[in-house]
């Protein structure tokens, strides 16, 4: 050991000017583009990188809609090409080049012309331009128009400034570019539920997207009506004021949901004025009744949105997903904290409308009374079931953690984290000797879990397998303490397989519902087959893609058919779960009658359904 250390002294590292290097600025986003935009991924989360992209194009046009030029957007999104026209004021033609490829150029350091913008450092379009294969940005102004023409940050054409009969605005295309995002495809609902966002926080704004119209009369009411998957239990309370806006209501359900942002932007970790919305509804409610409510009970089953406005807002990262200001910059605000800013607005305006809307009020007091009864109830099993679970949390053979979490560090990087749910011990040890144990955790069920469809929530407590995995999602008392920013299932292909993921996710739909609002749970997509000849080796995830494969290998490769994770090596398997990994999101919208949805496939109609699986049932041809 100690010759060792004397030769690790001995060796010379060089480290001279030489090794200095200054990257142009495209060359750094593209080397790092995890800086600017997040993940990369393949547009299968909604939080990939090219809904990124997006965002930062539509957030210029949301701009200028905000200081009041232009009252429509055109979005068109076609194979992977995205044009976006908005008929704002324009970019000023001479500043075209400079503002669409000139790091730190913008107009929104003036507070003047964008005085609430979201946009403030100059790098979205920028960061557009370095990651696209191709990228248009044209604007139109005054009857004059300039159009500059990039691949990859490099001008491929610059088109002098002519006369055009088109209105004023900015026009930009754009193609994200392969060599980032491999295979990247746009995903409907989630490109659509960012644009009904921009409509509901900008009221009478029309954007149209791919030929449908999107526009909301009633803002933050409308997106609650939007979003929720159960019926209220009272209308939309919605106050209104300076800069602040607010919507709540209250649920049939577990959990708290919340939709929060900032000059338009939304926020899906909140922030700051989360954290002072939610202290101070809870404490004014409680006031209002003059009881002592526990927070947890006033916020059982609540759904609620807030949107501020703010000069120079500041944000946690250039994703602009969490909000981090204390102080609201304005001369008309005199720079109240956002705390003292949103509380007394809410301790206001919220008492004052329980004590003129009886009725509400009334309603309101009967939930909470409910969930404090419950939370009573289960107050004994849950003790005791938390005591348990912290025991056995040590030596948790269920559990196995990633390295961030080893000293319980909560919310550091949880972007990066993911914990997988399989069932068994085969499935669950190849993924383990094949995840990157930095920031991949693996959680493993022992056979069916239970269905959970129809239960209260002291069933959570009473069953070992979901009381441990509550403990070690740390979920128990919402998702503040979220340890993972992605919840994914991973089962077997087959029948079985199938129906373990179905008790899963009824167990999540049933209880903690925000986990999926907030697309934190993800389904694993493990390959069906794989077929290899002595070149090459392809995993394949279809029929189709077998066919396509065999195709391409030539005459009698080997074809080999995956009936369980656990037959995947962990060599085999690490390509599943890294890079290469494919997610499907598991969602939850209005029109999918969740309920109705539950009632069918996981209540006590079991002749009903034996009928309907008699039906549709699909033989599978052998390979």
């Amino acid at each position: 050991m100690n010759e060792l250390n004397t030769n690790n002294q001995n060796q010379e590292v060089n480290y001279g000017e030489e090794n200095v290097k200054s990257l142009e600025w495209w060359k750094h986003i593209r080397l790092r583009p995890g800086m600017y935009i997040g993940d990369i991924g393949d547009g299968t989360t909604a939080d990939d990188g090219i809904y990124t992209l997006l965002k930062e194009v539509l957030d210029n046009a949301i701009d200028e809609y905000m200081m009041g030029f232009g009252k429509s957007i055109e979005v068109t999104i076609e194979e992977g090409v995205v044009t976006i026209r908005d008929y704002g004021r324009g970019i000023p033609l001479g500043s075209v080049k400079d503002v669409s490829s000139k790091m730190n150029t913008g107009a929104k350091y003036d507070s003047e012309a964008f005085k609430k913008s979201v946009g403030l450092n100059g790098v979205g379009i920028k960061a557009v331009n370095a990651l696209s294969s191709y990228m248009l940005v044209q604007s139109f102004r005054e009857g004059k128009t300039k159009a500059i023409e990039y691949s990859r940050a490099h001008i491929t054409n610059d088109e002098p400034i002519t006369e055009t009969d088109q209105p004023n605005g900015t026009l930009v295309n754009f193609i994200p570019d392969e060599e980032i995002f491999h295979d990247f495809q746009y995903r409907e609902e989630f490109v659509e539920q960012l644009l009904k966002n921009y409509t509901f926080l900008n009221t009478g704004l029309i954007i149209n997207y791919n030929g449908k119209k999107l526009i909301s009369k009633n803002g933050l009411e409308d997106l609650l009506n939007d979003r929720m998957t159960s019926d209220s239990l009272y209308p939309v309370i919605r106050l209104q004021g300076e800069d602040i806006d607010i919507a709540i209501t209250h649920a049939n359900q577990y959990g708290e949901e919340y939709y929060s942002f900032v000059n338009g932007q939304f926020t899906p970790q909140g922030g700051t004025h989360l954290t002072a919305f939610k202290e101070f509804v809870s404490k004014t409610v409680k006031e209002y009744y003059s009881k002592n409510f526990e927070y947890s009970d006033v916020r059982s089953g609540i759904v609620a949105a807030v949107a501020i406005k703010v000069q120079e807002p500041g944000f946690d990262s250039q994703k602009k997903v969490k909000f981090t200001s204390k102080n609201i910059v304005s001369t008309d605000q005199n720079s109240l904290t956002v705390a003292k800013f949103t509380g007394d607005f809410i301790k206001k305006e919220l008492d004052n409308f329980l004590h003129k809307n009886q009725n509400i009020s009334d309603i309101l007091l009967k939930k909470i009374l409910e969930s404090e009864k419950e939370r009573k109830a289960i107050a004994g099993v849950s003790k005791l079931a938390r005591e348990r679970a912290k025991k056995t949390s040590l030596h948790n053979k269920k559990l196995r953690d990633c390295r961030l979490h080893y000293n319980d560090t909560k919310g550091e990087n949880l972007e990066d984290t993911c914990i997988f749910i399989t069932e068994g011990d085969s499935a669950s040890g190849s993924i383990t000797q094949s995840r990157n144990p930095n920031f991949q955790a693996v959680f493993s069920l022992r056979g069916k879990p239970l269905n959970t469809y129809g239960e209260t929530k002291q069933i959570v407590y009473k069953n070992e397998e979901f009381n441990l995995l509550q403990a070690a999602l740390d979920i128990e008392d919402g998702l503040d303490g979220l340890r993972y920013n992605k919840i994914i299932i991973a089962t077997d292909a087959d029948v079985d397989g199938m129906h373990i993921r179905l008790l899963i996710i009824t167990f999540f739909l049933q209880f903690f519902p925000d986990l999926i609002k907030n697309n934190h749970v993800y389904i694993l997509q493990t390959p069906l087959f794989r077929v290899r000849n002595k070149k090459e080796t392809t995993y394949c995830y279809s029929d189709e893609e077998r066919v396509n494969a065999i195709e391409r290998l030539g005459p009698n490769p080997e074809i080999t058919r995956f009936k369980g994770l656990g037959e995947i090596s962990p060599s085999e398997f690490k390509h599943f779960i890294g890079k290469d990994l494919r997610l499907d999101p598991v969602t939850m919208r209005k029109e999918d009658a969740v309920k109705d949805m539950l009632d069918f496939y996981m209540g006590k109609n079991t002749m009903e359904r034996q009928q309907f699986i008699i039906n549709n049932l699909v033989v599978e041809e052998d390979v």
